[in-house]
């Protein structure tokens, strides 16, 4: 027990969030509890994560999540371990919220993002239809996150298109969005990717659309079921800003949306109710969302990319594999799927509570030391 990586996990805590601060010790090493000394408040080394409470063992509630995010059905695996299913889909909301919290918390950060391709999957609910849109940063081929919804209309892509603004900055360069021939992209991206400009009076500001933003639409043209040709046409920017993007991007070429393609793929080969003509279909849109952010972050943090590959230059190794966040520089190894689950994510910063009158001094004592 190191109580130096660890941090409070109390919300009312003004340390809450901080790590190597001096203020965690050890309540009890056979319990394996800690203590902080600013809100005098124990807690043990699970706090936070989905192994908090657990009844079973670590070991098998990560295998059972591991063999959810690689495509294996519920019903399987009651069998195989003789757990109830409601069980089993318990346990997938707890490691869906976890994968969730580092997604937010590691991938949606602002960076230079390059080329962003975008696409939508149609998944059959048990009762209903539901569409489950994602997007994917090219160069890294990072899954930037997606959104379940039951209609395919405006505020689906307006959601999907914030969750990639999220990890985007206005600071880097020009940014291309690979979409198919669906119109609500054009208008999704013209009002979520904006910013107000500052004139210093009252009122909401005006905003004004961000630069070197290019858009790209690939429609195919579908006869008999089979595609007999592509049309490729660009809505926004200039054909040098395009090719510029794409020979940084993805090593020149044309404009196409086979990646994103290939990760529907991945996608419905890991999760059990995205398998065309399944019996294991989903009962709840809430269940597609925990599998969904659950197979996203084990294929960004835990699962080896090939065509991420360099050449081995130490150790004899003839190709270092390499995730897709090994490849954005968000980790420096390949994560387990224990090393996700067992990650904490830091809660948000203290902010001094708002009263009325002067603060007090011990008041005064805490902002000094804990909002600096």
């Amino acid at each position: 027990m190191d109580p130096q990586t660890v941090f409070c996990p109390n919300p009312a805590c003004p340390a809450r969030g901080r790590v190597g601060e001096g203020n965690i010790g050890v309540h009890s090493q056979q319990k394996r509890r800690y203590k902080c000394n600013v809100c005098d408040k124990t807690f043990t080394e699970t706090k936070g994560t989905p192994f908090y409470r657990l009844k079973v063992a670590k070991d098998l509630f990560t295998l059972v999540v591991t063999l959810l995010g690689h495509g294996c059905p519920v019903q399987a695996i009651v069998v195989a371990f003789g757990l109830d299913e409601r069980t089993v889909k318990s346990w997938l909301a707890r490691a869906g919220q976890q994968c969730q919290a580092v997604h937010e918390h590691v991938v949606q950060q602002p960076r230079d993002v390059g080329q962003v391709q975008m696409d939508e999957v149609r998944i059959k609910q048990q009762g209903a239809v539901v569409w489950m849109a994602m997007a994917l940063w090219v160069r890294t081929r990072l899954w930037l996150g997606g959104r379940v919804a039951h209609q395919r209309d405006h505020h689906l892509i307006t959601a999907l298109v914030e969750k990639v603004r999220a990890c985007a900055s206005a600071l880097g360069g020009a940014i291309l969005f690979c979409t198919d021939g669906f119109r609500a992209y054009v208008s999704a991206i013209g009002q979520v990717f904006r910013q107000p400009i500052p004139t210093g009076q009252k009122g909401r500001p005006r905003l004004r659309p961000w630069d070197n933003i290019c858009i790209a639409q690939v429609v195919k043209q579908v006869a008999r079921r089979r595609v007999v040709g592509v049309v490729r046409r660009i809505i926004q920017g200039t054909a040098q800003q395009v090719d510029a993007v794409l020979q940084r991007s993805q090593g020149g070429g044309q404009i196409h949306v086979s990646y994103i393609e290939r990760l529907n793929g991945t996608f419905r080969q890991r999760l059990a109710p995205l398998v065309r003509r399944t019996r294991a279909l989903a009962r709840q849109s809430q269940t597609l969302h925990w599998g969904m952010y659950l197979v996203g972050t084990i294929y960004n943090f835990c699962t080896e990319h090939q065509s991420l590959r360099l050449p081995g230059l130490i150790g004899g190794h003839k190709w270092l594999s390499r995730t897709p966040a090994m490849a954005a520089g968000l980790t420096d190894h390949c994560w387990s799927v224990h090393e996700l689950l067992s990650y904490h994510v830091p809660p948000p910063p203290w902010r001094p509570p708002k009263r009325r009158g002067r603060p007090s001094r011990a008041t005064k004592l805490l902002i000094a030391r804990w909002c600096s």
